[in-house]
């Protein structure tokens, strides 16, 4: 039998077998002490027996007319004789017996004392120079079943008492172990992001030491990933005036040179510039998505920010390029705007970027906190799908921008408990994808 894997159940199992080994012990003991003990006492009667019996006998033989008559005493009522004796000369003749005695079951005189057969116990005591002799017998059946009666008064309490016993040390260890289930519990409901100590002042002195480990690692664990995501932000946040300033220098180049082949090179290296200042700027947006505060302590309508961005971007896209559908009542969440201003931008961004040259971008934003980006194109693969959400991913070899939108998405759906769910094609069209996320949204009766 292999042993429960939890350590309540080990507990339970080993206390109780434990208990139990103890208890038969211990009944053992008791029996063969008490039937010690039994043996005495039945011994003592029997030999009281004979020595009460026998000035009796004495007084009525010798006071017979007739010597060496037989009698037999008969019972008053019916009853189970445990003792029966029979009184004999010193020639061997029986004189006296009582009513359920078998003189076969008693052997021949052999002097005063106890003496067992293969049936009884006897005892045999004399009287009047040894000339009246009487001999008492006790069936052994009689003491084996006295000691099986109290062999089983002592063992089927197990019967009840163990079972009772079980339970107890069950509850007991159930109840010992709570505080280790609530810091499992804990420790369980954590984000993959949230690394925070977990409170451990309940737990016992003997699992305390590991919880404080396991803390210590999760403090050094969220001192490296903050170093890496102050050193991604600082160094992106620090690249921006150097790279506006050399922008700035290479379209005053390309404007003060007649050279055609310096001004080509000079609008490459104004286009590389850019795409690193884009890049710093996601950089700074996934630093924010790991490590910045995403939920507020009061709700907000998300609708007058995403018709913001949808104006703003439009300026860039061109009129009409985005879609933006937006339910009758207020959407309010707890979410940061500015969060949700990067969420926004991001998915918008792509689906402009990978979708169909000059289609639309459908947004949609409904009451239940669900929020749909969609755009045509061609489908993308299963394979090439499930990756896209990763750091630096791009749709094909070809395709443009940091590879870092819908991971910034991705890290920001983690933190508010959602998820990022991309459908290729998109719902109710033969191509296109959609970018899907359920928002955070406070229901009315918490407002």
């Amino acid at each position: 039998m292999r042993a429960p894997r939890s350590l309540q159940g080990r507990l339970g199992l080993w206390l109780g077998l434990a208990l139990t080994l103890i208890w038969v012990a211990a009944a053992s003991v008791t029996a063969l002490l008490a039937r010690g003990e039994i043996e005495e006492v039945f011994d003592a009667a029997l030999q009281e027996t004979a020595q009460r019996i026998l000035p009796l006998a004495v007084v009525d033989i010798l006071n017979r007319e007739e010597a060496g008559i037989s009698q037999r005493l008969a019972a008053i009522r019916e009853h189970e004789e445990f003792f029966t004796y029979i009184v004999r000369d010193d020639q061997g003749r029986i004189l006296l017996q009582s009513h359920a005695a078998d003189p076969a079951d008693f052997p021949a005189w052999d002097g005063i004392g106890f003496r067992q057969t293969a049936t009884h116990r006897i005892f045999n005591d004399a009287a009047v120079q040894d000339t009246i002799r009487i001999t008492v017998a006790e069936p052994l059946d009689h003491r084996a079943s006295v000691a099986r009666e109290l062999q089983m008064g002592l063992g089927l309490p197990l019967l009840i008492v163990v079972p009772v016993a079980l339970l107890a040390i069950v509850l007991a260890v159930r109840a010992s172990l709570a505080p280790l289930r609530q810091f499992r519990d804990r420790l369980s409901a954590r984000g993959a992001s949230d690394l925070s100590p977990v409170a451990s002042a309940d737990l016992p002195t003997e699992i305390a030491p590991l919880a404080a480990t396991m803390n210590g690692l999760l403090a050094r664990l969220a001192a490296a990933f903050e170093a890496e995501r102050s050193f991604a932000a600082n160094a992106a946040h620090e690249l921006r005036t150097p790279l506006a300033g050399a922008i700035a220098q290479v379209q005053r180049l390309q404007s003060e040179t007649r050279d055609a082949e310096a001004k080509a090179r000079a609008a490459g290296i104004e286009a590389t510039l850019k795409r690193l200042t884009g890049l710093s700027e996601r950089l700074l947006q996934l630093a924010r998505a790991e490590g910045g505060r995403l939920r507020l302590d009061g709700p907000s309508d998300l609708r007058p920010v995403a018709r913001l961005l949808t104006e703003d971007m439009q300026r860039i896209a061109g009129t009409g390029r985005i879609v933006l559908s937006l339910p009758d009542g207020p959407v309010m969440s707890d979410l940061d705007p500015d969060a949700f201003a990067i969420l926004f931008r991001n998915l918008v961004e792509n689906a402009l970027r990978h979708g169909a040259r000059g289609g639309t971008v459908a947004v949609r934003l409904q009451a239940d906190g669900t929020f749909a980006v969609a755009n045509d194109g061609p489908v993308v693969p299963p394979d090439i799908l499930s990756r896209l959400a990763e750091r630096f991913e791009r749709a094909g070899a070809q395709g443009e921008g940091s590879g870092l939108g819908l991971a910034i998405v991705s890290a920001i759906a983690e933190r508010i408990g959602s998820g990022l769910a991309l459908q290729s094609p998109r719902p109710g069209h033969p191509e296109g994808l959609e970018a899907r996320i359920i928002l955070p949204v406070v229901p009315e009766s918490n407002r």
